[in-house]
Order: C-alpha cells, then sequence, then structure tokens
C-alpha cells in the first residue's frame, strides 16, 4: 500500500492539488518539497493503483506521473484517467526519454513530458501552466452545465423563438414564422434574456447557439443538421 503524504505549502487550504505519483522515495520528498515552495498542495503516491483508487478527482490541480511505476506503467495510468473522464492535466516524468515514448504520451493526452533529473523551473513552469487550463476547463464546464440547466427552463415556445433568434432571423422574421405579432415576439425575447441571463445578441448566440442545433439534430447525432 502507499502512503500517501500531504506537504502543504502557503494558503494550502484553497491552493490547487498536485497528485505526484513515483516509486521512488527520495524523488517524492524531493519533488514534493519543491512544489509546496511555490504555495501548491502536494499529495504523493508510491504506487500507481493506491493512487487511482483513492486520489480527489474533484480537486482543482494536476498530477505529475513518472512512467516506469510497479504494476502498472504510467502510460497505462493515463490510459485509464482519460478512459474515466478525469480532467487534471497530467505531466509525465521519466528517466529514460525517448522520441517514441514522447509521442505516445502526448498522444494518450499528456500535458507535458519532462526528463529525469528534472529541472526545477521547468517543472514548475510546466505544473502552472497545467493549472491555469484546469482551472479554465473546470470554469467552461460549470458554464455549460448551467446554459443546459437555464435551457432546460424554456418552454416549446421560447426555444422556437430561440432557434429562430440565434438563426439571424429579425423579430418581423419570427413574428411571420410563428404567427405571432411583433410584440409578442418582443416580450419572448426579452423573457429569453431573463431566463438566459444574457444582455446581448452575441452572449444568446455564443451561449446557446449550439444546445439550439444540438436539439434540433436527428437522435444519436448531436449538432448535425437534418440532411
Amino acid at each position: 500500500m502507499s502512503s500517501p503524504a500531504a506537504t502543504p505549502g502557503p494558503g494550502s487550504a484553497v491552493s490547487p492539488l498536485i497528485h505526484l505519483v513515483d516509486d521512488d522515495e527520495g524523488v517524492r520528498q524531493a519533488l514534493a518539497l519543491l512544489i509546496g515552495t511555490v504555495g501548491l498542495r502536494v499529495q504523493a503516491w508510491a504506487h500507481p493503483q493506491a493512487f487511482l483508487d483513492g486520489f480527489d478527482r474533484q480537486a482543482v490541480g494536476a498530477i505529475v506521473l513518472d512512467v516506469r511505476l510497479p504494476g502498472l506503467s504510467g502510460l497505462t495510468v493515463l490510459d485509464l484517467l482519460r478512459q474515466q473522464g478525469v480532467d487534471q492535466p497530467v505531466v509525465m516524468l521519466t528517466g529514460h526519454g525517448t522520441v517514441e515514448l514522447c509521442r505516445r504520451a502526448f498522444k494518450a493526452g499528456a500535458a507535458e513530458f519532462l526528463e529525469k533529473p528534472v529541472d526545477d523551473d521547468a517543472l514548475l513552469e510546466a505544473l502552472h501552466n497545467a493549472v491555469r487550463l484546469h482551472v479554465r476547463t473546470r470554469q467552461r464546464d460549470a458554464a455549460g452545465r448551467e446554459a443546459r440547466e437555464r435551457f432546460a427552463l424554456l418552454s416549446a415556445r421560447e426555444r422556437e423563438v430561440l432557434s429562430l433568434v440565434v438563426a439571424g432571423l429579425t423579430n418581423k422574421e419570427i413574428g411571420r414564422a410563428l404567427v405571432l405579432s411583433p410584440r409578442t415576439v418582443e416580450t419572448h425575447r426579452a423573457h429569453l434574456c431573463s431566463k438566459l441571463q444574457v444582455q446581448t445578441l452575441a452572449q444568446m448566440i455564443r451561449s446557446y447557439a449550439q444546445l439550439v442545433d444540438d436539439e434540433a439534430a436527428p437522435v444519436g447525432q448531436p449538432g448535425t443538421p437534418p440532411g
């Protein structure tokens, strides 16, 4: 069994969490100390299976993963993480780097590939980039989830109006298409802005055009217009 150890840095209660997976105790301790000096929390793991079974998938941060590990290789672990939908970026480390190994790591979704002995600045830069990427990913996912929840609250008529709005039709054109007065169309548009929490047409199109397309697509073909 592994013995995960947390190495908190300044502000650790809110700082991103770096999972460090390496079977070399000396490397784990040295890298955990280095990472902790820049205010990132570190949880170190000696065995890949213990890491897979126990790490916090909800935390914002990144994963540092050695290629050569007991039981499961780092590339196998990387494949499993992606299959499980884990979104934390992964920085791969190896003491025996080759072009083929590097190619396989990036093809499997690694964010960075560094050779041991790893340069301190290179690792810290890779981790800062990975954390920023993860924060943006989580923010984008949260915005998409909130947009889907708001979209689900629209009435059937409001969805019809929305689909024509994002298609670029004017109020008069929408009124003719749906047999509504321009004033009624304006009322629907006002309700849409309120329910969808947008203030401009550009915001509406950017946030909801894809949802409109997905709803209109044939079953099993999201985002594909009927042919």
